[in-house]
C-alpha cells in the first residue's frame, strides 16, 4: 500500500474501500482536497495537489494526477484518466474511458462522451527541442461525442458540438458542429443552439 497524505474531505463525501486518495508523488506535496457530498468509488487513484469541489462523482479505476483543479457537480466516469496539470470547471460530465492529457482546460457545462481522447503533443517523440505540452481548450457548454479526438492546442468554442468519431484538427468557432475525419466545421443547426443542461444539474444547482 502506497503511503498517503492526510486528505481533506468535506461533509458527506464517501471514499469507497480500495480507493487511494492523496497519493504523494513527491516529498512535501499538498494533500487532496474534496468538497462536500462526493463519492470516490473503489480502485480510483487521486494524487496529492488535487482540488475538487462539491458533489463530485467518480467511477471505478479512475486516475487523477497532481495539479488538477475540478469544480462543483463534476462526474468522472469509470476508467477515465486525467493526467495532471488540468483545469476543469463546474457541471462537467466526463464519461467512461476518456483521456485528458496535461495542460488541458475544460470549461463549465461540458459533456465529453465515452472513449474521447484529447492530446497535447503534435509530434510525439519528435522535435524534442521544441516540445512544449499544449492540451486543448474546451470552452463552456461544449459537447464532445464518443471516440472523438481533439488535437493539441485546439480551442473548441462556446456551445459547439463535436460528433462521435470526429478528429478536431483546428480551432472551432462558437456554436459550430464538427463532423468527420479530418473534422469539417460548419454552423451548428439552430435547433441545437442552446447551452448544455442536465436534469440533475437543474435539481442540484
Amino acid at each position: 500500500m502506497a503511503q498517503v497524505l492526510e486528505m481533506r474531505i468535506g461533509d458527506g463525501t464517501i471514499i469507497d474501500p480500495n480507493a487511494e486518495v492523496s497519493v504523494p508523488y513527491r516529498p512535501g506535496c499538498a494533500p487532496t482536497i474534496i468538497g462536500d457530498d462526493g463519492i470516490v468509488r473503489s480502485f480510483a487513484v487521486i494524487y496529492g495537489d488535487v482540488i475538487i469541489g462539491s458533489h463530485f462523482r467518480c467511477g471505478h479505476h479512475v486516475l487523477i494526477r497532481e495539479h488538477t483543479t475540478i469544480g462543483d457537480h463534476v462526474t468522472v466516469g469509470t476508467g477515465t484518466t486525467i493526467d495532471g496539470h488540468v483545469e476543469i470547471g463546474s457541471y462537467v460530465k466526463l464519461e467512461s474511458q476518456v483521456y485528458i492529457p496535461t495542460h488541458t482546460s475544460i470549461g463549465n457545462y461540458v459533456f465529453v462522451g465515452p472513449g474521447a481522447v484529447f492530446t497535447n503533443d503534435r509530434y510525439p517523440l519528435r522535435l524534442r527541442h521544441e516540445y512544449e505540452p499544449t492540451g486543448p481548450i474546451i470552452e463552456d457548454s461544449v459537447t464532445i461525442g464518443a471516440r472523438a479526438v481533439v488535437l493539441p492546442g485546439v480551442r473548441v468554442g462556446y456551445g459547439s458540438m463535436v460528433a462521435a468519431g470526429a478528429v478536431v484538427t483546428k480551432d472551432v468557432p462558437p456554436w459550430s458542429l464538427v463532423i468527420g475525419v479530418p473534422g469539417r466545421v460548419m454552423p451548428l443547426p439552430e435547433r441545437l443552439r442552446h447551452e448544455n443542461r442536465a436534469r440533475s444539474w437543474l435539481l442540484e444547482g
